[in-house]
């Protein structure tokens, strides 16, 4: 694989990549600022849009509940911070859509920047609107990029922070309560990577169950 004007992607990087961000690691290594920096950013600054929130959370709530050898969070802490995080995070992005506007979509694109990203964000902001900020919280890339499609489209401002602050606790409080509960399970604590795809798989029912009742009612709309 060779992007546009640079050096062949090899696996080699790739898997150094998924090595720098494995969670167990980075909790180890940032603690509670790598921690809350990364929730923020995967919430809203585009350049956040690769980074491991779901696993992250996940893994916050497995630290808090002693999984990890010599190394454990605080659940209160981390509950606290992972929330204000999100819910920052969520803010600054519609901030810098309502400042940026329609020029978002004719920015050139890049290696940290793709259209077809704010494209699916538009078109989920489309097809649920004011609910596509709670939703998007469950899927991963999305989330990145909804909240600045709502600033983009001057969604009313207490509108977007109800929204906002109602997806915040949802994910983020959620999924790291999941970890903190589930964690020290022998099957879990055994097989962290298969825990945390079935975690993010989870995470995606609300939006499938939201999408199969769009389906219905457009269909009952057109009366078929």
């Amino acid at each position: 694989m060779r992007p546009r004007g640079g050096q062949p992607v090899r696996s080699t990087d790739v898997m150094h990549l998924l090595a720098l961000l494995n969670p167990e690691d980075l909790l180890k290594k940032g603690g509670y600022l790598l921690l809350f920096g990364i929730i923020f950013a995967e919430s809203g600054l585009l350049i956040g849009f690769f980074l491991p929130g779901d696993s992250l959370l996940f893994a916050a709530g497995m630290a808090s509940a002693g999984a990890f050898q010599k190394f454990e969070l605080n659940l209160w802490v981390v509950l606290v911070g992972v929330f204000i995080a999100a819910v920052v995070g969520d803010q600054v992005g519609y901030a810098f859509g309502r400042k940026v506007g329609p020029s978002l979509f004719r920015r050139p694109n890049s290696r940290l920047f793709k259209h077809e990203n704010v494209e699916k964000a538009q078109a989920f902001f489309d097809r649920h609107g004011p609910k596509a900020i709670v939703l998007a919280r469950f899927v991963p890339i999305v989330r990145t990029f909804v909240p600045v499609v709502a600033g983009v489209g001057h969604m009313e401002y207490k509108t977007f922070v109800r929204f906002n602050v109602v997806g915040g606790f949802l994910w983020a409080v959620g999924i790291t309560l999941a970890g903190y509960f589930l964690g020290n399970v022998k099957f879990i604590h055994d097989n962290l990577e298969v825990a945390l795809v079935a975690i993010v798989a989870v995470s995606l029912l609300p939006v499938t169950f939201e999408f199969l009742k769009h389906r219905r009612e457009a269909k009952r709309s057109a009366g078929v």
